[in-house]
């Protein structure tokens, strides 16, 4: 059937911020229906409250609205655009969960709006948990026992006929939020209370335990004729018990019979039809019990998950472009295969290679979790990996993790290795649980000489698998140089075993010419020819590919997502192949993260989907002979093997390696700044304790301290006195052997700037300076920030434009740059430079409309400024706030108070005419609720009180009721403003805890300074966090919830596009 004629106009909703549980998988399946739609004609209104997404860029949808995604923003744009249809199953559980409420509140019969791609009822029959299970067992279709309670009396009740283990499931919720196991009585009731807590329809299933059975996907597609075709099938490595995303997966399954797969196949079709799914892609989650072959339906998505990305990157087949195309009418048969350009998207595709999914985990930064994985998501990010059989799959996913291990074996204990902390010795009663690392301890069990049958008894990790991985700990000591390349091995590992450097080896497999093939995926097993090159290496006879013929860059990505390298970095790789293809540059883009769009087959010229590392990339350089490589626009990751790279003769286009690595080294980069006469703070550096606390009395505390090589700023503290500061060494003495600790003086209550700049080598453009709302002392990834700044002189304005020119010009940047700011008492000081893009790259890009890192990649290749014709930053009349969103739901105990160690794992942008209209919106986007009556908790330091009484007295005349702790109630009363007393915690009881906890309290305004009250908020941080209520711990943020509570009009929406 042709496309619809009766639609003219589809709004996409997207799934907004990235969260542990919905990340950038969303992006890209967002990204290829809105291109397939456009493609097709329709008009495409596109609404997402992320800006670090190419997703939300102007150049994408036909109007982009980045606004939050609830009921109130979503219906102003309906009302306002009128689109005929809504396609849904593109942006996750949030625009699921988002479209049902617009159902239940009848805005979609009020305005007209048909959905595309599911029906309503489709939708609630998979979501629901109840119906679901009902519609199973009415085709035969088995499910795990178990029944519905929405309430502690149900949940006895129902627990008299099961016994323990019990699962227990929340309904409509995403990465497994309020899920858990309850393993006897005493739990149990705690633990149905938060999953009830966690369901917003206070409902919970309890399910009989499936620990240890064996965990599938399968991955389906269906259009409106019942065609229906399976993409792939998955197989989880780890039991039953661990969630799909922190399982390592493999795919297509490796240990079902025929038999099962054809079951499985069968069943998951009919699930579909069951379902009602009308068309596009869905995933089939199923067990199987290892001692009865039993097997059950766990659950189903209909819509795009993270599994498809998955699946797409796995097999080639674009499953949300073809789901987006099937929406709109089309069948199977009618649509082309992009790959082969000859078979028709109702090809099954088949694969002649092994794919393996390794989950990244940042537990680090989270001292207070446990660790252990189990059935709420944690992982952060995701690497995935080719190889012709499991085995060297399973080495290239562990050697992208960038963990610092090389392949699947553990660290190696080196003297001044920077991980050292991380290594730890094995304990075979861990292998028993899920944990970030658990097939590296079944290594060493082997190692040990454990038999797989003692493995399998404590894992469950089906024997197949087990025995792959004891064939690797076996074949290390006998195998030739081929055959270990051909398991896997990396150059180091191999160094490792035979006591040669990785470069040794490398040159001993040029001498026997053992370089890698590339082959290609072409999701029909070599069958047809590939039109579309996505490329993979392995180790034997034939290549696949020829170099590309012509000028052609490659550009390198930033490989797994984590908390401080996040999609902004993929972001900007995008853009750099979009200014380089304006350029008639051929693109070849290297990376390993399959949730991302710089992964998408048809986005650059070739896609080699391989670990970013120094062997790998230059194997790649080796064969295609590029012009150029470029390594400032996926964050770390290629700056760590740029030096290496550079030095082994590859041509790095843009800053040099060696002037990136100047603004790092603090001796050379403080004569600069002396040089350039600029200021920053004092600082010292010291290796012992001695040292250190001499240092740090000489500057004065308070003082920030933290160890010498990192990032995203692990272990880092502010310290206010010399105690705290020997504390803080025993402390972090793992994190620190061996590395100098590094002491800066610390500027309380200074005021933060961010800037983003371009250079050509000659001139400067500034991108954009922003101010922070937090004070100094947040990382900046953390705070939220404003474009154009609200506070500041001309002078200081004038000051920030000098410096950020003569450092570009100094540092001999080519491209993008990026600097921090600090402003205290008339002076500027320069508090980091880095000469590469940086994460607020594409809020800045979007809220100017200037794309940064698109130019960037023209300087890189020799353009200059002085023939662009860039605006200025400043021309612009609105106004956007940039607001970081912060995990932690899914770690309680965690302090809420923000420090120089980045949490954060999204961001999301609000863009009015007004600051409080902007703040108001990223706040609401971030997840917070604004009250609009009640009654607002304030304490404030003494340098704060004077300028709290006009905000207390705002928040009066709004009709708030004040409370304050007795110094704070006392100057307000005198003031004028009525305000009630409250007990600070520890001072008697009921305190300000209690009053939040119990409801009484809709607002806190909280300002510390000094570490006895940094200490105190711990308390009344995490009743906030429980309760979900707004905790601000800084005024100039309390003056922006201000202005945003007095802007609370009618809201009016306006697209980016309208905005430039």
């Amino acid at each position: 059937m042709p496309k619809r004629t009766d639609i003219k106009s589809i709004l996409i909703i997207g799934a907004g911020p990235i969260i542990i549980g919905q990340a950038c998988e969303f992006d890209y399946s967002g990204t290829q229906a809105t291109r397939a739609l456009k493609e097709e004609g329709y008009r495409v209104i596109l609404v997402n409250s992320n800006p670090a997404t190419i997703m939300t860029d102007p150049d994408l949808a036909d109007a982009t609205y980045i606004e939050p995604l609830t009921i109130e923003y979503v219906t102003a744009i309906i009302e306002k655009e009128h689109p005929d249809a809504i396609l849904p199953t593109v942006g996750g559980q949030t625009a699921l969960n988002l479209t049902m409420d617009l159902h239940k509140e009848e805005i979609l019969e009020k305005f007209n709006v048909q959905l595309i791609g599911a029906q309503i009822d489709a939708i609630d029959k998979a979501e629901d948990r109840e119906r679901f299970k009902k519609a199973m067992n009415e085709v035969g279709i088995d499910t795990a026992k178990g029944g519905f309670v929405h309430n502690w009396e149900e949940a006895k009740s129902l627990l008299e006929a099961m016994q323990f283990p019990v699962i227990i499931r929340p309904s409509f919720t995403m990465g497994g939020t309020g899920g858990s196991v309850a393993y006897n009585g005493d739990e149990f009731q705690e633990l149905i209370e938060n999953g009830l807590n966690a369901s917003p329809t206070t409902e919970v299933l309890m399910e009989e335990s499936l620990l240890g059975w064996k965990e599938f996907e399968m991955e389906v597609v269906r259009d409106n004729v019942d065609n229906a075709i399976i993409i792939c099938s998955i197989e989880n490595i780890d039991p039953m018990g661990i969630h799909t995303g922190d399982s390592v997966t493999v795919a297509p399954a490796m240990t079902l019979s025929d038999k099962e797969y054809q079951q499985m196949r069968n069943w998951s079709i009919q699930c579909l039809r069951t379902i009602g799914v009308e068309t596009g892609g869905s995933n089939v989650q199923f067990a199987v019990n290892p001692e009865d072959g039993r097997m059950i339906v766990i659950e189903m998505n209909p819509r795009v998950s993270r599994s498809s990305a998955l699946a797409s990157k796995a097999t080639g087949f674009p499953i949300a472009k073809i789901a987006a195309k099937l929406a709109v009418g089309y069948t199977l048969d009618e649509l082309p295969n992009d790959i082969t350009g000859k078979t028709l998207a109702a090809f099954e595709p088949t694969i002649d290679y092994i794919v393996t999914k390794v989950p990244r985990f940042d537990f680090e930064k989270f001292p207070s979790a446990s660790g252990h994985l189990g059935v709420q998501m944690q992982s952060v990010g995701e690497v995935m990996s080719i190889g012709r059989t499991f085995r060297e799959s399973l080495q290239k996913a562990f050697r992208s993790l960038e963990v610092g291990l090389d392949g699947l074996e553990p660290k190696p204990l080196a003297d001044g290795d920077e991980d050292v902390s991380r290594a730890r010795s094995l304990d075979m009663s861990t292998l028993r649980f899920g944990t970030a690392f658990r097939l590296l301890k079944v290594r060493q069990a082997f190692m040990e000489g454990k038999s797989v049958e003692e493995i399998y008894s404590i894992t469950k990790i089906d024997p197949w698998f087990l025995n792959q991985i004891k064939l690797l700990v076996d074949i290390r000591k006998t195998l030739s140089l081929r055959e270990l390349k051909e398991n896997g091995f990396s150059d180091k590992q191999i160094g490792r075993l035979w006591n040669k450097t990785e470069l040794e080896i490398r040159d001993l497999r040029k001498k026997e010419n053992i370089i890698p093939s590339f082959k290609v995926v072409d999701t029909c097993a070599a069958e047809f020819e590939a039109q579309t090159p996505y490329c993979y290496s392995t180790y034997d006879e034939e290549n696949e590919v020829e170099p590309l013929v012509g000028k052609k860059i490659i550009i390198l990505g930033g490989g797994p997502n984590r908390i401080g390298q996040g999609i902004e970095f993929d972001y900007c790789c995008v853009q750099a192949v979009f200014g380089l293809q304006d350029l008639d540059y051929k693109t070849i883009m290297v990376n390993c993260n399959p949730e991302t769009v710089s992964t998408d087959f048809d986005l650059c010229d070739r896609l080699y989907f391989e670990p970013v590392t120094f062997e790998d990339v230059l194997n790649i350089v080796e064969f295609e002979k590029p012009d150029g490589v470029l390594v400032q626009f996926g964050g770390q990751t290629p700056l760590k093997i740029a030096q290496a790279l550079s030095d082994a003769g590859v041509t790095i286009i843009g800053t040099s390696p060696e002037n990136i690595d100047l603004a790092e080294d603090r001796e050379k980069f403080g004569d600069i700044l002396d040089k350039l006469n600029v200021i920053c703070p004092e600082y010292g550096t010291g290796r012992t304790l001695d040292e250190v606390v001499s240092i740090a009395e000489k500057i004065g505390f308070p003082v920030l301290a933290r160890p010498s090589y990192v990032l995203g700023g692990r272990a880092m503290e502010i310290v206010y006195s010399k105690e705290q500061l020997i504390d803080y060494i025993a402390r972090s003495a793992d994190v620190t052997a061996g590395h100098p600790i590094l002491i800066d003086e610390f500027l309380e209550d200074a005021f933060e700037f961010d800037v983003d700049a371009l250079s050509d080598g000659e001139t400067v453009h500034i991108g954009a300076i922003m101010q922070h709302i937090e004070e100094a002392g947040i990382h900046s990834g953390d705070s939220a920030c404003v474009l154009p700044p609200y506070r500041i002189t001309t002078k200081a304005m004038e000051e920030i434009i000098r410096i950020t020119k003569s450092l570009a010009l100094e540092l001999k940047v080519i491209g993008l740059i990026n600097l921090q700011f600090a402003y205290k008492d008339n002076q500027v000081y320069v508090l980091e430079v880095n000469p590469r893009a940086s994460r607020t790259v594409p809020f800045v890009s979007k809220a100017t409309n200037v794309p940064l890192a698109r130019i960037s990649a023209k300087l890189a290749v020799g353009k200059k400024l002085k023939n662009m014709d860039l605006k200025q930053w400043d021309h612009i009349n609105h106004i956007a706030v940039k607001e970081a969103v912060l995990p932690f739901n899914k770690f309680p105990e965690e302090s809420i108070f923000l420090s120089p160690e980045m949490k954060s794992t999204g961001e999301v942008m609000g863009i009015s005419n007004t600051f409080g209209g902007s703040f108001r919106r990223a706040t609401i986007s971030a997840g917070n609720q604004f009250p609009e009556s009640g009654r607002v908790f304030l304490s404030v330091n003494n340098q704060d009180k004077m300028n709290a009484i006009p905000l207390a007295r705002d928040l009066h005349e709004f009709g708030f009721d004040i409370v304050a702790t007795s110094g704070t109630a006392l100057e307000l009363n005198r003031n004028g403003i009525p305000t009630g007393s409250v007990f600070k915690v520890g001072e008697g009881r009921p305190n300000v805890v209690d009053g939040i906890k119990n409801g009484e309290i809709n607002l806190v305004i909280n300002t510390p300074l000094g570490a006895q009250s940094r200490f105190d908020e711990e308390a009344i941080g995490r009743a906030c966090i429980q309760k979900g209520i707004m905790a601000i711990t800084t005024l100039s943020g309390a003056e922006a919830v201000v202005r945003a509570i007095r802007s609370k009009r009618k809201i009016v929406v306006k697209s980016i596009q309208e905005y430039h």
